[in-house]
């Protein structure tokens, strides 16, 4: 299947040119005139492809489709909203990581809502909010916990943390989201045509190569664990169109030199330890069962809904009107394709979830 690319030759041209004559001839052996559909599950491959000029050049050969993986992008709008009536009690700092500030919901931005009177604190890591909170003894500092299993650790330690130094003024909202069963209902519900998946290394550090074997085993979708380099997405595309070629379904690791069989073993307790697994509701998809992470009651303490009562008003969800972010991370449509795109929606100006981030695909497109 062809060996992992040398660590220490991103910027060789030679290999880029084997690379995209390799996939230009895998290409013709797989049946069908059309462009073969594949799917960059996260958002920072969908960003390789467009800083690199990569979507540009193989679009005769292979039709890239973004995937449900940026974090930003896939929060739902009820649950934005829900953070937004948060951030308006009295007492209480929320803690937010920077993109999740001008996702606009139903009931404005967070950075609007900051700009009107919010307690709304921009923080860079999980741990931020300790400082946070034992620099506002007097009042509730609550953290946003967004991100796939990357970031999910990271909140985990948080309050490991905070309940090893017996604070009482913090607490974790948990929006973190799982990515196989995403990827499940994705493609067992037939939403998207495509032959092939270009999965996130950095996920795939954490959980390890094999929590995504169903996606061959159980649906036969060809998978590959790529790195964030260009050539890491050209070695993984021409591996998938060799797959689709000799019409074979397996998952492969491309990225052996950070991900591994089994994942982070360290990372993997820590989240055991404080969640467990609970539905979520995802921009685009719905709720979907199983898919986030819940803290478990001997950490309740420290469980943001459950001192607060909070529970998004799922009735009142949904994005702007005519915004189409939720089919954009479905791969059912392309950013170019929504309307709004580059007209009434900008990064100055976004009118989804999908402009606002830098992993999100509309910002990437534009």
């Amino acid at each position: 299947m062809g060996s992992p690319l040398p660590v220490n030759h991103f910027s060789d041209r030679r290999l880029a040119a084997q690379a995209m004559r390799r996939i230009r001839l895998l290409a013709q052996k797989v049946p069908g005139d059309a462009p073969v559909p594949v799917m960059e599950v996260c958002g920072t491959h969908t960003h390789v492809l467009g800083k690199s000029g990569l979507r540009e050049l193989l679009s005769d050969k292979v039709e890239f489709r973004s995937g449900p993986g940026c974090p930003v992008c896939v929060t739902d709008s009820a649950d934005l909203d829900m953070l937004i009536r948060l951030s308006l009690q009295e007492k209480i700092l929320l803690a937010v990581y920077g993109d999740l500030l001008r996702v606009p919901g139903t009931e404005g931005s967070l950075l609007e809502q900051k700009a009107m009177g919010a307690r709304v604190s921009l923080v860079y890591s999980a741990l931020d909010a300790l400082t946070l909170a034992r620099q506002n003894e007097n009042r509730q500092v609550v953290f946003a916990a967004t991100g796939f299993e990357t970031t999910a650790p990271g909140t985990a330690l948080l309050i490991l943390e905070a309940e090893a130094a017996g604070l009482k003024n913090l607490s974790v909202i948990s929006l973190h989201k799982l990515m196989p069963p995403a990827l499940r209902l994705l493609l067992s519900a037939g939403r998207c045509r495509i032959e092939g998946l270009i999965l996130p290394g950095h996920v795939s550090a954490v959980t390890g190569r094999r929590a995504f074997d169903f996606l061959a085993s159980e649906l036969c979708c060809p998978a590959v664990v790529a790195g964030f380099e260009p050539l890491d997405v050209l070695h993984a595309t021409a591996l998938l169109l060799e797959m689709a070629a000799a019409g074979r379904c397996a998952v492969l690791n491309a990225y052996t030199r950070v991900v591994g069989e089994e994942g982070n073993t360290a990372a993997l307790e820590a989240m055991a330890e404080v969640f467990a697994p609970e539905a979520a509701l995802w921009r685009g998809l719905g709720e979907i069962e199983a898919s986030g992470l819940g803290i478990k009651p001997r950490y309740a303490a420290f469980d943001a809904k459950k001192r607060f009562g909070l529970v998004p008003n799922r009735a009142a969800g949904g994005s702007r009107e005519a915004c189409r972010c939720g089919e954009v991370l479905r791969g059912a449509i392309r950013p170019p394709e929504c309307a709004l795109f580059g007209v009434k929606c900008t990064p100055d100006r976004p009118q989804g979830a999908c402009m606002v981030s830098s992993e999100g695909a509309c910002a990437s497109y534009f």
